[in-house]
């Protein structure tokens, strides 16, 4: 049999290819970039760190312009895509994952109110009757790519039902947020972008029930609504989460007629080659043809989320971390951990999220409202719920509404920053250590 050549580019791309496809491989970049953000705000280059993220830059068509400095580019703008990239997430479990039923959503639901309540609480405790105490919902938010991140390091360590229940469990934990941003964190609102911002949800809803199956058509209605909300007064992100529910998640393609036309076009292919034509019009024709059945099989959900999963993954969140997480740490450590919002934020995120998932999970599942994954014990769960005080993006996001460009940010990013690692450090170790006593038979 005849071996199919490799082209010299695509062994040189293969190392790359190969890291892209892990599934750590987000998380990793995501530390990398946090590192470089902290060592460099840290340097004697501190000052072209901020300088760099003040820089403006606006685009303008006719007599409208839109103005901002590429920092809130990045928070405003690329973020939306994060979140639209979410929602797209929360809507297929809710369609056909672990929220597509009662009583599957059931435990993780129970989980996360738990690691959303509980947080909460003990930041407004520590900061009740303070300017600090907007900033409650800080230490609410659990990072999926990170705490998946880590599990994927971790292995066959970590049962696959662990891995789903985090999963299910971070898509609930993004429900609140969103609705904490939208109800907590809009200030002045424009009535009128709002409106303009719906009417073009309601356009894409439209276009959804016409049979409009082409993403770009989706793509320009979301600028238009990106733009209306953002000048509404209601974070912009607000919009990628709405747009990301409008998306057409199934086809109108008949099954039967993909499948004869596919034969028809492999028939096509295969007399080429039989007759050593290769490369041939005929066998391209086909081939670019089926391709284009393939695409019509596929719904928009599914391929508007795997086209955005890796710019999410290597593009977005990485530029989030580089611009946001660059606090100046030197000399600052001590006096933030030890401060009311270091606090609140650090314990809110270490001990306020596997306490609240823990706790929350266990009456759910002795109270009979929801069933424990056969396959993990409570153990395996707390280590996970540990994994889940790693806040960090969302966090780091809130934390910005929450304080603008006040002191109290860096201080709660300090907390944020610290008590991530932590957690992550911790849930690691309380996982292996589930997992050897899992194979010891204890």
């Amino acid at each position: 049999m005849a071996q199919s050549k490799i082209a010299p580019i695509d062994s040189i791309l293969a190392p790359f290819v190969r890291f892209a496809r892990l599934e750590a491989a987000g998380g990793i970049l995501l530390l990398a970039t946090t590192v470089i953000a902290l060592v460099w705000a840290n340097s004697p280059w501190e000052a072209s760190y901020h300088a760099l993220w003040h820089t403006p830059l606006s685009i303008a068509f006719a007599q409208h312009a839109l103005a901002q400095d590429l920092h809130h580019w990045i928070n405003d703008g690329l973020m939306c895509i994060f979140f639209f990239f979410v929602g797209l997430e929360i809507k297929r479990e809710i369609l056909s994952g672990e929220l597509s039923s009662l009583k599957r959503a059931a435990f993780p639901f129970a989980a996360a109110l738990g690691g959303v309540v509980v947080p909460a609480l003990i930041y407004v405790v520590l900061n009740r009757g303070s300017e600090a105490t907007n900033g409650w919902a800080i230490p609410m938010a659990t990072d999926i790519a990170f705490a998946l991140g880590v599990m994927a390091l971790l292995g066959d360590r970590v049962p696959v039902s662990l891995k789903i229940f985090v999963t299910a469990l971070a898509i609930v934990d993004d429900i609140v947020g969103v609705l904490v941003i939208a109800v907590f964190y809009t200030s002045q609102i424009s009535y009128r972008s709002l409106f303009a911002g719906l009417v073009g949800v309601g356009v894409s809803f439209l276009a959804n029930r016409m049979g409009v199956r082409r993403p770009l058509v989706y793509a320009m209605i979301g600028v238009f609504v990106w733009i209306a909300t953002l000048k509404s007064g209601i974070h912009a992100t607000i919009a990628g989460i709405l747009l990301a529910f409008t998306i057409p998640t199934e086809t109108h393609v008949e099954i039967p007629a993909f499948l004869e036309r596919a034969r028809g076009l492999l028939d096509r292919i295969a007399s080429a080659y039989g007759k050593g034509v290769v490369g041939s019009h005929q066998e391209e024709g086909a081939a670019y043809e089926l391709e284009r059945q393939s695409e019509q099989l596929q719904t928009p959900l599914y391929r508007i989320e795997h086209t955005l999963q890796p710019w999410v993954a290597f593009v977005v969140m990485p530029l989030f971390a580089l611009s946001n997480a660059g606090v100046h740490v030197l000399g600052n450590i001590q006096n933030a951990l030890f401060s009311s919002v270091g606090l609140g934020v650090g314990l809110g995120l270490f001990l306020g999220k596997p306490v609240g998932i823990t706790l929350f999970a266990w009456l759910a599942a002795k109270t009979g409202m929801a069933a424990k994954p056969a396959e993990a014990r409570w153990s395996q769960l707390f280590g996970a719920s540990c994994l889940c005080g790693i806040g960090f993006t969302m966090s780091l996001f809130i934390a910005t509404l929450a304080f603008g460009d006040r002191p109290l940010l860096d201080t709660s990013k300090i907390g944020t920053l610290a008590a991530s690692l932590a957690a992550g450090v911790v849930g690691s170790l309380v996982v292996i250590r589930t997992a050897r006593g899992r194979t010891s038979g204890t």
